[in-house]
């Protein structure tokens, strides 16, 4: 799985020009699922975003997690994030087929909400539009096949 990860001061996903999920503070997370993803590189990848310690402290040091700040998580399924960029045009063989996708991207908000954060989301396959106002900016990359 991969998952881009943004800190925000608040985001929100539209679908049909209403807001499907939004957060007033903490995650935007991209989330692309690979076709071989399981259950426990999911299970990873939530402990390891919901635990990433990238809000400053008193002294201006990313140092402070999530449940510090009381932050939530706004997730949005993006297959693009597997896309193949060999040619101009992207390939997007490599991203996990809907039947295995869909599943581990409720697993991972279910995870991030069985730690106690409140997570939105948006809709799996949706034509969405996403707004955020980044915070810092700070964006991390995450990859299972390197965590």
């Amino acid at each position: 799985m991969r998952a881009v990860v943004t800190r925000v001061k608040n985001a929100r996903v539209e679908i049909d020009g209403k807001i499907n999920g939004k957060t007033d503070g903490g995650f935007l997370v991209l989330l692309g699922v690979g076709p071989n993803d399981t259950e426990a590189s999911c299970d990873r990848l939530a402990d390891k975003v919901c635990g990433l310690r990238i809000f400053e402290d008193e002294n201006e040091k990313m140092n402070l997690n999530l449940e510090q700040v009381g932050g939530s998580l706004l997730v949005i399924s993006q297959f693009t994030l597997f896309a193949d960029c060999k040619s101009r045009r992207p390939g997007f063989s490599g991203a996990a087929k809907p039947d295995l996708a869909i599943p581990l991207y409720e697993r991972f908000m279910a995870q991030c909400e069985a730690r106690g954060f409140h997570v939105e989301h948006g809709e799996f396959g949706a034509d969405m539009q996403v707004f955020s106002q980044n915070d810092g900016p700070v964006t991390i990359l995450l990859d299972t096949d390197t965590l």
